[in-house]
């Protein structure tokens, strides 16, 4: 039983995933990358998933787009979203899936990707 629940949910995560980058890269968010946490120790969830806006507008649009796609495809709402207020930087959580959305130099303050050095980060290519 144990086994086909965690199927289960490794199954929504990886929809989740996939409904999130659907919907960044619905505004054209940029520099998308998945960090797969699962393999570390004391995470706080098992994927992150970073992006970067242009502008707080941006960060809006990215923000509530992923909260559309992923609502409309899976019935899922974040947890909690942080950091809605100035657009900066935003953080939505899913559980077993932390959305980051930064706006560029924010992003590379922070240098998020680097903190979780050790997490397997794949980089989603767009054509746009």
């Amino acid at each position: 039983m144990l086994k086909i629940i965690q199927a289960l949910n490794n199954n929504h995560t990886d929809q989740l995933i996939t409904q999130v980058i659907k919907g960044i890269e619905e505004v054209k968010g940029e520099d998308i990358a998945i960090l797969d946490l699962r393999k570390l120790d004391n995470t706080v969830s098992d994927y992150f998933i970073v992006c970067s806006g242009s502008s707080n507008t941006q960060v809006d649009a990215i923000t509530n787009s992923i909260k559309k796609t992923a609502s409309k495809a899976l019935q899922d709402k974040p947890f909690s979203v942080e950091g809605a207020e100035n657009s900066e930087w935003v953080i939505m959580d899913y559980i077993n899936l932390v959305v980051h959305v930064f706006q560029k130099q924010i992003r590379e303050y922070y240098a998020i990707e680097d903190l979780w050095g050790d997490a397997e980060i794949t980089n989603i290519s767009t054509n746009y």
